[in-house]
């Protein structure tokens, strides 16, 4: 889970080594932090935060097939 958000990022942004994930995982779910540039903060949310909905969508589909929650949080 924490690479599949970690390649999504580095591929949006302009500097993919400013890229972190932290991944912390409970009994049912798991809760991915996501840090960027602040430049490229905009770039990972997207227009009226469409590209943001779009990662957690991915990440909602993947847990589910490992019966996990999947929460995205992106912090600056």
């Amino acid at each position: 889970m924490k690479e599949l958000v970690e390649y999504i990022a580095r591929s949006l942004v302009d500097n993919p080594d400013a890229v972190e994930v932290k991944e912390i995982e409970g009994a049912r779910s798991i809760i991915l932090e996501l840090r960027v540039a602040p430049e490229d903060m905009g770039k990972v949310i997207g227009k009226q935060g469409k590209i943001a909905k779009s990662i957690r969508t991915l990440t909602k589909a993947a847990g589910a097939k490992q019966g996990k929650r999947v929460v995205v949080e992106i912090l600056k």
